[in-house]
This record gives C-alpha cells, structure tokens and sequence, in this order.
C-alpha cells in the first residue's frame, strides 16, 4: 500500500493527505524529518544510499532522512526513521531547525533537522535502503563537499552547507538556537 502524507501549506498547517506519488508528481508541499548523529569521537554518521533506491541511488546522506507518514510529529517520525534506518531504538534529539526546501523536482519540503550522539557500533543499517555507513568529522565531510567527487543527495549538501555557517537554499523557519 503506498505511503500517504500530510500536504502542507508554507505556513507549515495540514491542509489534506495524498498518496506519497502524488504528493511528488504535483509539486505538493509536505514534510521530512533528517538527523546528523555523532559518535562520541564527534565523527558525524553518514549513510550512502541504496544503489536501488528511486531518488539519489549511491548517494551519501544525512545519518537518517525521512518522509514524515500523516498525522506523524516531527520527533515521532526522527524517531521511526532512527530505528527503520540505523536499527537504533532511542537516542538523545536535540531540534537544530525547521525549514522549507526544495529538494528535487516535485519535492517540496518543509522539514526538522535534530542532532544526537550515538555509539557507533550501534549502529544496524538496513540492507535495503542503505548500501553502507561512513564516519567523518564535520570538518571532513566539507572536504568531502568541496573535492565534488563524490555524490551527496542535494538535500545532505545543503544540510551539511547550513550547519557550518554557509550559504545554502535552507530556508530557515525556525531555529531553536537564535531564540
């Protein structure tokens, strides 16, 4: 049965649910939820994405990135993610910001991002939606960025600019952290 969202108006309020297809064929407005998890080491956990996967196969990722299910909160969706994605139950959040962006063609999101600590070797990812985990300090992931030679979903590359203080097309909604 296909996924069904919340549609979302830019003032981030339900305003209807659509099939998942749907909701991307018409450009809808919609919601997502990512994490950065660090290990104590303060290495960030980045997945690379399926080779199968339908959008940014191969890719590396945000340590957990998800479409938010109707009627789901933002944490409740991080959390759902943290255990789909990484095999990991419960980990500390701490919400970084909430923002609108583009995401791709069709994909308009308005999206959570937290950030948590988690030991690294418990870490399970799931075979069918990650092809591997990678651990690198913030400071190496921008090397990574930077160098262009390995593939980054857009919305990872924008997270990644945003968090360090560069431009990027996250539009920022709120943030916890200037209140």
């Amino acid at each position: 049965m296909e996924e069904l969202l919340d549609i979302v108006a830019e003032n981030n309020k339900v305003i209807g649910q659509e099939k998942r297809r749907i909701v991307h064929q018409s450009g809808l407005w919609h919601r997502g939820v990512h994490i950065f998890l660090f290990t104590p080491e303060h290495k960030l956990v980045i997945q690379q994405r399926s080779r199968h996967r339908k959008q940014s196969p191969g890719a590396l990722d945000c340590s957990v990135s998800e479409h938010l299910k109707a009627g789901e909160s933002y944490l409740a969706g991080a959390m759902r993610g943290l255990e789909e994605e990484l095999g990991i139950k419960q980990a500390p959040l701490r919400r970084l910001v909430q923002f609108k962006m583009n995401y791709g063609p069709g994909d308009n999101m308005i999206s959570t991002l937290y950030e948590g600590t988690v030991d690294g070797e418990a870490v399970r990812p799931d075979e069918n939606e990650i092809e591997r985990i990678i651990y690198h300090s913030i400071r190496e992931a921008e090397e990574l960025l930077a160098q262009g030679e390995v593939l980054c979903s857009r919305w990872f590359e924008q997270l990644l600019l945003w968090y360090v203080g560069m431009s990027s097309d996250v539009q920022v909604i709120d943030n916890p952290q200037e209140a």
